[in-house]
């Protein structure tokens, strides 16, 4: 039993509880107890062998006595009745957990949070930096069940275990080997790595996730931007708050931690591990990790990345940019360094924080990135960029500044989607002008005196074949469809100035909402073709 000093009384449970004995157990246990108040009490079951209904009730009465009561150390067999009885839903209820040891196994992951060691031939675990894990375990197992769910191959854990002084999540992993361990050591599949990689990452950011399932990513970076007051010039803190403030919300999945050593070729399936850091977001969020994971973190001295990749500084920053380029669908250098800059931006901005919120000893770095991200802000005037294409198809969604000399690229970009798709003619001809109506309608409106960024999603339905296209801006809150219809039957002279575009808008789409969530306009158009 622990010293009482207001913390928590362990009591041990030993052998057997039940008809015969459960009057003298509680009488013990009771006495125990005496004169500490209405104090945290834990159970340790380590010891305990079998429970009866009598032994229940013992317990019952005591969690009255004792709100705070704990059972720990519950052996399988004595949690099956307890959760059988429900006890597991009445009070915390933990089990005891078979101890594994990692001394001298292969470590084939690494996140942000932990590493994966393999431990025989068929499973790995991965252990957690936090030596107080459990609640971190259940977060991740999950949402590596929601991933699965919805499409992510990932392995689930199916056991937990203790590490040291920690926790660990056993997985079935046969012949797993990681990404950075296949460009180390079998350079000649580099554009395999490339192309698979960049494939599982449209696959995670073409997932649209339920709404509420995961946490949002923006907020947590935006966070890190404003911590930045006082480090950069007040001018170009603004403008980089700013631009982060641009960047819409979004309901699509972000790994969080997507490297060469969280993606895994599992026997011939390639799986996607450390998914404790799943959200949701706009795709810039991912790159930003990633970025850092191959070239921020080493750029003052380049060994950080083989110690951790185990890959050298150039294959690294070889791989970064073979697959964004993959995933931008582009060899235009131009293209690709106005993304990276823009990634770069926020990557900078994440490491510089970090730095001085850890108080780490990293000054030489710290300047490099400072001055970095200060010559780029010089040019960089937005953070967006196009979402991800949806399994490597096409690019279904379109971020741009709402500015009316973009609306060619917006209708090229519709106009592509509809070509794709087979639409004929005429459904092609009104979907074109609804668009312009729209966006127009923007453009001129949504942040008028200032300037900010429009999202335009297209998506193509079966049975029948329908177009949806949604417009999301984040300016003035405006329900464009309670403005009442002109009257088309008035002459010119007696006829308003203005209202028409909605008013087409509704007459040629099949469908057209409108709601605000989340601090966003999002109006959408449904056309059958």
């Amino acid at each position: 039993m622990s010293e009482y000093n207001n913390q928590p009384i362990t009591v041990v449970l030993t052998g057997r509880i039940d008809s015969g004995n459960a009057a003298a157990a509680e009488t013990e246990i009771l006495a125990q107890l005496a004169g500490k108040g209405s104090v945290p009490v834990r159970l340790d079951a380590s010891a305990l062998e079998y429970i009866s209904s009598a032994g229940l009730r013992v317990i019952l009465r005591l969690k009255k006595a004792f709100p705070d009561l704990r059972i720990e150390n519950v052996s399988p067999e004595v949690y099956d009745i307890l959760e059988m009885t429900g006890f597991t839903e009445m009070m915390d209820v933990v089990k005891a957990y078979r101890t594994v040891s990692v001394e001298g196994c292969e470590v084939i992951g690494e996140g942000a949070n932990g590493k994966v060691y393999r431990i025989d031939g068929d499973n790995v675990v991965k252990t957690y930096k936090n030596a107080d894990a459990l609640a971190e375990i259940q977060h991740e197992r999950e949402v590596a069940r929601l991933a699965l769910i919805l499409g992510v191959p990932t392995a689930i854990s199916y056991d937990v275990v203790r590490v040291g002084d920690s926790y660990g999540s056993v997985f079935e992993l046969l012949n797993a080997k990681s990404f950075s361990k296949i460009l180390a050591k079998e350079p000649d599949k580099f554009d395999w790595c490339v192309s698979e990689y960049v494939g599982m990452l449209k696959k995670i950011h073409g997932i649209t996730v339920p709404e509420g399932k995961l946490p949002s990513i923006r907020q947590k970076r935006l966070g890190s931007v404003k911590n930045l007051k006082g480090v950069l010039p007040d001018a170009l803190f603004e403008k980089l708050l700013g631009m982060t403030e641009a960047i819409p919300e979004s309901d699509r999945m972000i790994h969080g931690d997507y490297h060469t050593k969280n993606i895994v070729l599992a026997g011939d399936e390639v799986l996607v591990i450390d998914m404790d850091t799943l959200s949701v977001g706009h795709p810039i969020f991912d790159f930003v990790n990633m970025y850092n994971s191959y070239i921020g973190f080493s750029e003052y001295d380049h060994d950080v990345v083989l110690k951790f990749q185990g890959y050298d500084y150039e294959t690294s920053k070889r791989f970064w940019r073979a697959s964004l380029a993959a995933y931008l669908n582009t060899n235009d250098e131009n293209y690709i360094n106005g993304v990276e800059e823009k990634i770069r931006c926020l990557s900078y901005a994440y490491l510089i924080e970090r730095s001085i919120r850890r108080g780490l000893d990293e000054e030489g770095a710290r300047s490099l990135w400072i001055g970095r991200l200060t010559e780029i802000l010089q040019r960089v005037d937005s953070l967006c960029f196009e979402a991800a294409p949806e399994d490597g198809g096409a690019q279904n969604e379109l971020v741009i500044e709402a500015d009316t000399a973009n609306l060619e690229k917006v209708t090229e970009f519709v106009d592509a989607r509809l070509e794709a798709a087979g639409c004929p003619l005429k459904p092609k001809m009104q979907i074109d002008v609804a668009v312009e109506e729209i966006f127009v309608n923007i453009a001129h409106y949504a942040y008028t005196p200032g300037k900010g960024n429009a999202t335009v999603r297209v998506e193509v339905s079966d049975d029948p074949v329908t177009v949806t296209l949604t417009f999301i801006d984040r300016g003035v809150p405006y329900d464009p469809l309670k403005k009442d219809d002109p009257d088309v039957t008035l002459s010119a002279e007696e006829r308003g100035i203005g209202g028409l575009g909605i008013f087409m808008t509704k007459k040629m789409m099949d469908d057209v909402s409108y709601e605000y969530k989340n601090g966003q306009n999002i109006l959408t158009l449904k056309k059958t073709i």
